[in-house]
């Protein structure tokens, strides 16, 4: 095989890589699309609200919660609609002649840009919810979600 050969065909695997997480995080992460979507709120927002009555919290703490999980949720939404485009901006850079390294790299890094705005606001959702509970209430929340993990790894 020639070194353009193994060049080319090193691109394209990149590539597809490229195209199968892209694929992969808005079908997934992105609390996928229509019904989808508000199932899935639905069932994270009932996990919520069960842990938040173990943990005894009051409507003020509530609101301030709910508040957080709602801006956590538009920033997902709102990531899997920026991101959705960008599988036809990978697909166009596939099936061209040549692979402009560059693009894909742009690609990319828009995504890495995208990927960290969303963390930052679930980190400040996170932060939130640390500050609007008490010790104890932290500790009921910490208990479940490890009881959760461990039901879900088994």
């Amino acid at each position: 095989m020639t070194r353009r050969r193994i060049k080319i065909s090193f691109i394209a695997l990149a590539m597809a890589l490229l195209v199968g997480g892209v694929a992969y995080k808005s079908a997934h992460a992105g609390f996928g699309h229509g019904r989808k979507a508000a199932i899935m709120k639905r069932i994270v927002s009932a996990h919520i609200d069960e842990v938040l009555d173990d943990a005894k919290v009051n409507d003020g703490q509530r609101q301030r919660i709910h508040a957080a999980r709602d801006r956590v949720f538009a920033a997902f939404e709102d990531h899997r609609k920026k991101t959705g485009g960008s599988l036809e901006q990978a697909l166009t850079l596939f099936e061209s002649d040549q692979v402009d390294a560059n693009q894909i790299s742009a690609l990319r890094g828009a995504h890495e840009v995208e990927r960290k705005a969303l963390a930052d606001v679930v980190t400040q959702a996170l932060v939130e919810a640390h500050d609007t509970l008490s010790p104890q209430q932290r500790r009921v929340v910490t208990d479940h979600i490890r009881q959760f993990k461990r039901s879900h790894s088994e």
